[in-house]
């Protein structure tokens, strides 16, 4: 049942990476220059206002490792991470192989 999540979690992500690759493909042609959608672009319009409490409650509680992981994170391209988090669900996801010498079939 795990596997099965994890699978299908992969395939959404990587179907979000896709379709953030031909989103940020078609503004970069209309606009003649390169624009790439960020973690920050794509919470700020998922989550709009609690977008920037999480961000107040993350600095507050460790300001750290807010600018060491945080905020190169949320100033990535989005579209590269979905894909790499798609193919990691997929990675877990996959069934198990049989040993050497181990019968497949009775």
């Amino acid at each position: 049942m795990i596997r099965f999540l994890a699978r299908i979690l992969g395939l959404l992500f990587l179907a979000a990476g896709f379709v953030g690759c031909v989103y940020d493909g078609a503004r970069s042609i209309a606009n003649n220059a390169l624009l790439v959608t960020s973690v920050s672009d794509l919470a700020l319009a998922l989550l709009k206002d609690r977008a920037a409490s999480l961000q107040a409650a993350a600095e507050g509680s460790q300001p750290a490792l807010w600018k060491m992981l945080g905020l190169p994170l949320t100033l990535s391209p989005a579209a590269p991470i979905a894909l790499a988090i798609g193919l990691m669900f997929l990675w877990l996801g996959q069934p198990r192989r049989t040993g050497i010498g181990t019968l497949v079939r009775p």
